[in-house]
């Protein structure tokens, strides 16, 4: 077997072989070279067991490589997931600063605004209302607090 030729004689083998397992035409062209990386390095234990046809050593050697790319995933998934359950843990004094003052900042802002401004700023942002029910609340138009709502963001915008 000549290590020259062996992607040429069976890469297009081993990537179709991949690309079912993966259904994934990247990941498989990735796996690929990689089953081929693995290949090379260990070429002489090939050589050295000599039972199996080469195109079913290539095989067994990208059913691994694919493993090892789904046990990696899994690790990564499970890593992210402890790690967001464990950053509601963690109490970042500066973080809570910053949000404090950012909230002082908007309230500042908010309270210069018209009594109507404010008000539809209010029960948007903190009642959570729609727009219908904010001019349901004031006795005014559904267009009438978008239109306010909109002026708002802009005054408050207006000063950054």
């Amino acid at each position: 077997m000549d290590k020259d030729n062996i992607y040429q004689d069976y890469g297009d083998f081993i990537f179709k072989y991949l690309l079912t397992l993966t259904n994934n035409l990247d990941l498989a062209e990735e796996l690929t070279q990689e089953t081929f990386y693995q290949a090379i390095k260990s070429i002489n234990n090939f050589y050295d067991n000599g039972t199996a046809k080469f195109s079913t050593w290539l095989c067994a050697i990208a059913k691994n490589v694919w493993l090892q790319e789904l046990n990696r995933k899994d690790k990564n998934l499970q890593l992210k997931e402890s790690l967001q359950g464990e950053s509601i843990a963690f109490y970042d004094l500066e973080d809570d600063y910053i949000k404090n003052e950012d909230k002082v900042m908007f309230f500042k802002k908010a309270h210069q605004l018209n009594e109507d401004k404010r008000e539809i700023l209010y029960l948007r942002l903190l009642g959570d209302l729609s727009f219908k029910e904010i001019g349901s609340v004031l006795e005014k138009s559904e267009n009438w607090a978008r239109v306010t709502f909109y002026r708002a963001k802009l005054e408050l915008r207006k000063d950054e």
